[in-house]
């Protein structure tokens, strides 16, 4: 207690109210007045200011707004009307434009106020300007887009804020002859807000004024009904005398100068064991200790005495109350301090394992591996609470799977020691890695069952424990282990082990205390273990899915060698793929792709847009759509997932990602060396010549999926044989150590020399023992592939007239085509499907009609036209005349397909080069 609560129970119990109130409490009854019409008078400024700034912004925002507003009207009606004037377009037609003109503007712009009116022919030639050197320059500003009707933009100019109205000058015949501009400056409209500010500034101090005037009145008042107190003070005085004599923990007695008891508390009464009506007996007759007595009798000044009362050891402050303003006595604040020691030496410890769990908090968990997190909690807990910690876990939480009982046996799965720790290395435990039964009885099996640690504070009365393993449990003991703990390692509802903490030698035995602290410490590392073992479990299926999702493989084709690596990153898998695609003609698809982010999401969003592009690809389509249609996807996915987020906020709280990837897609075609290809987002591919020159395609970026609105664009190269074409993902340039500019320039230098002698296969693992970081942090997919064309023999063309009477023409010489390269297995089918596409051609289709047989690992037939009609399989109708080409196509051809150039159709039909065995009556039915 100090002194001014001293003072105050004084007061209250020895002169009441009327001798309690003094100088020093008028004072500051006084000034607690003034605080509270101070505190009224803050209240009102700080009212008036808001009101005051509220209207000064309504007022800016809105003459703002206005002056906008009244300049677009100005112009765009000066402007129209301009426009509308047949003077004008007569003037704008004829020899000199300026001469008639600008007068007009002049008059125009200084009547009206404007900053300029600028006419201008269609081309944007100025024909007027309030500045003559600017005459027969060409207008800024989308004036084009006037031609369909008036427009009005804004800009800033350094006069201020300009907005300009630009209107098409039409002849009678409505065609445009050119177009007026008018020009004005907004900041001419914007003055109203500085007349009003006077006004505005004048009611501000009016009502400053006022409320000065108000908080004075509030202080008289407040003076006048509280006869100089203030409703804190007076509250104060009966909480302060209500809290000494009842609320505190502390004795209080006062005596007076003739040595009696004037006032004790409650506490007092219990410390001293007084009697209820003590108030008034002298303290010599009150049975206290005798120095404890003539302390409160004599009235001396006294500070944390220490006096014995029975079994308690008091600390006395004795203070008098004369020099205070009371009367003769003394007043003395009483503490029970025999539990202080034993208070001190808990609160000792208490701190040591709050720092010990703080500790925890830090150091256990520090990675997402379950062994090293285990081993964590076992090297926290020695030896700062317990001599030896051993951790085990459950065989499926190691794999990162959920501990449930076999659903066979219904048994627990079997435990397995994972970690250890202790205060010497030659440990008498079962070593890490062997099996642990928890036997009935035990602590472990125990903590299991129950869920709570379990406590042998007494191994050698441990029975159960003795005879699960008396060897085991034998050496244990003989080694000086006297004390356990076993406390269950659970985390959401899911009991993933045990941990057992063991004291040895000297160390006091746990008691019931450590119980507690032993469940919290393993509880918070629970956490850490079960977030180790979701992440184990996700890493494993990411990685199980994105290997089921990459290619196990590269396709057969003729059109080019290619060679591939491919590395996961070391934490967390990404979302790099890449693929290999046969497409018809021989020609071939080389896909490079990388979904942003890491886990089970990044895979399963890559395995989504493979297989989106491997069905586009089915549609042979160009890059550009393809990867516009791939954009769509991407588009599309997003706003899904993010629909799904939405609703998972109420759910679990965690939002769906959304999808962003980039991609590299190019098509090679053997035949004419031509490859095309177009990128969204992704690093550009590298192209070795066949000296081995390695320079970067200056492919346009393009933007990355799923941003959306903007098209890709396309190149086409011819490539020579021999040529090499590297496509990688960012991962393999880009990393912690290495900026992309450093990479792409390191990646160049592993390519050069890189000739026609060497292999796909070889470029990459050159590449990769150049590039590839000894860390990597994002996965890295490497694609190479070395070109190669067709022999022209393998290769023949028509032309066929658009005449029905050249069908048959044609159809001969692709027959001897066809003897000539050995194929005479293949004659009849060919001939049939051949007849079929170039009747259909010239039936349906349009000029030029071309064929084009291709021979390789397959026979493929081609005709074109120059028609874009897409022809549809169906089954004709009995009575249908026609309507069975296409079906007797698809039933004699391998695979058959559409596939649209720049201009016209391309239908093809490849067949296997040995015919295969067929009833022709069959397709007949």
């Amino acid at each position: 207690m100090d002194a001014a609560d001293g003072d105050g129970a004084r007061g209250a119990a020895v002169g009441g109210p009327g001798e309690h109130r003094s100088a020093g409490g008028r004072l500051r009854s006084r000034l607690g007045v003034r605080s509270v019409a101070g505190q009224v008078f803050v209240w009102l400024l700080a009212v008036v200011v808001l009101l005051v700034g509220a209207a000064l912004t309504a007022l800016v925002l809105q003459a703002r707004n206005n002056a906008m507003n009244d300049a677009e009207h100005r112009t765009r009606a000066a402007a129209v009307t301009l426009a509308q004037v047949p003077a004008v377009a007569i003037a704008l037609d004829g020899p000199n434009p300026t001469a008639m003109l600008q007068p007009l503007a002049n008059e125009v712009m200084t009547k009206g106020k404007f900053d300029y009116v600028v006419f201008a022919s269609p081309q944007g030639i100025r024909y007027t300007s309030d500045n003559p050197s600017l005459v027969g320059k060409h207008v800024v500003g989308p004036y084009q887009e006037a031609f369909k009707g008036p427009i009005t933009i804004s800009f800033t100019a350094p006069i201020g804020k300009v907005v300009e109205s630009t209107a098409p000058v039409t002849r009678p015949d409505g065609s445009i002859a050119g177009v007026v501009q008018v020009g004005y400056t907004v900041a001419h409209t914007s003055s109203a807000v500085g007349r009003q500010l006077p006004v505005l500034i004048g009611g501000a101090a009016v009502a400053l004024v006022v409320g000065t005037g108000g908080a004075l009145l509030v202080r008289r008042r407040l003076r006048r009904q509280t006869r100089g107190y203030d409703p804190s003070e007076m509250t104060r005085m009966f909480e302060h005398h209500d809290a000494v004599l009842h609320a505190v923990r502390e004795g209080v007695l006062i005596v007076g100068g003739d040595g009696r008891v004037l006032l004790a508390n409650d506490e007092a009464r219990r410390l001293l064991e007084l009697s209820p009506d003590v108030e008034g007996q002298p303290v010599a007759g009150l049975g206290l200790d005798p120095g404890l007595a003539e302390l409160l009798a004599s009235g001396r000044v006294a500070t944390d005495e220490v006096h014995q009362a029975e079994d308690r050891l008091l600390a006395v402050n004795n203070r008098p109350t004369a020099p205070f303003g009371g009367g003769p006595g003394s007043v003395a604040t009483i503490r029970d301090t025999t539990e202080l020691r034993a208070l001190a030496g808990q609160a000792e410890e208490a701190r040591a394992r709050l720092q010990l769990l703080y500790d925890a908090g830090v150091r256990v968990g520090t990675t997402l591996d379950v062994v090293r997190t285990a081993q964590e909690l076992a090297d926290v807990a020695v030896p700062r609470f317990a001599d030896f910690a051993t951790v085990d876990l459950a065989d499926p939480v190691l794999r990162g799977e959920e501990p449930l009982p076999d659903p066979g046996t219904a048994e627990r799965p079997r435990i397995r020691r994972t970690a250890a720790s202790g205060i010497s290395d030659d440990q008498p435990f079962h070593p890490v890695g062997s099996p642990i039964e928890a036997l009935p009885g035990t602590p472990g099996e125990t903590a299991l069952e129950t869920g709570r640690a379990a406590l042998a504070a007494d191994l050698h009365q441990a029975h159960a424990w003795r005879a699960c393993d008396p060897e085991a449990t034998d050496r244990v003991l003989d080694y000086g282990i006297h004390s356990l703990i076993s406390a269950p390692l659970r985390a959401r509802g899911l009991t993933l082990g045990t941990v057992n903490f063991w004291r040895a030698g000297d160390s006091a035995p746990f008691g019931e205390e450590d119980v507690s602290f032993a469940e919290e410490l393993v509880a918070r590392a629970a956490v850490c273990v079960e977030n180790a073992r979701r992440y184990t479990r996700e890493h494993r299926m990411a990685e199980t899915l994105q290997r089921s999702l990459l290619p196990r493989g590269l396709p057969e084709q003729s059109g080019l060698d290619a060679a591939y690596r491919y590395l996961p990153a070391l934490h967390g898998v990404g979302g790099d793929w890449f693929d290999v695609i046969p497409l018809p003609g021989f020609r071939v698809a080389l896909v490079v792709g990388d979904v942003v982010g890491h886990g089970l999401h990044a895979a399963a969003t890559m395995g989504r847009l493979r297989t989106a592009v491997l069905n586009f690809s089915t549609l042979d389509l160009p890059p550009d759509e393809l990867l516009g249609r791939l954009d769509e996807l991407v588009t599309r996915l997003d706003q899904v997932e993010a629909a799904v987020g939405e609703q998972d906020i109420t759910g679990d709280g965690e939002r769906a990602p959304v999808t962003g990837a980039t991609c590299l897609y190019a098509i090679y075609d053997p035949v004419s060396g031509d490859c095309t290809m177009a990128r969204a987002g992704h690093p550009p591919p590298v192209l070795v010549d066949p000296d081995g020159g390695a320079q970067f395609v200056e492919l346009p970026a393009g933007p990355p999926l799923g941003v959306g609105g903007l098209p890709f664009e396309t190149i086409e190269l011819r490539l020579a044989p021999g040529s090499a074409m590297v496509l990688y993902t960012d991962g393999l340039v880009e990393n912690r150590d290495r900026d992309l500019e450093t990479g792409l320039s390191a990646l160049r230098r592993s390519l050069v020399g890189s000739d026609a002698r060497r292999s796909p296969d070889d470029i990459c693992q050159a590449v990769f023992d150049a590039m590839v970081p000894p860390r990597r942090s994002d996965d890295i997919a490497l694609l190479v592939a070395r070109t190669r064309l067709l022999d022209p023999g393998q290769v023949a063309t028509w032309d066929v007239p658009f005449d029905f009477a050249a069908v048959s023409r044609v159809r001969n010489e692709c027959v001897e085509q066809l003897a000539a390269w050995g194929l005479d297995d293949l004659t009849f089918t060919a001939e049939l499907i051949l007849s079929e596409l170039i009747t259909n051609a010239i039936r349906y289709g349009a000029a030029p009609v071309r064929v084009r047989m291709l021979r390789d690992r397959s026979l493929v037939c081609e005709v074109s036209d120059g028609s874009s009609t897409a022809p549809h399989l169906r089954y004709a109708a009995t009575t249908d005349e026609g309507g069975r080409g296409l079906f007797l196509v698809a039933q004699l051809a391998e695979r058959w397909g559409t596939r649209y150039p720049a201009r016209g159709k391309v239908i093809w039909a490849e067949q296997p080069l040995t015919a295969p065995e067929f009833q022709f009556e069959a397709l007949l039915l």
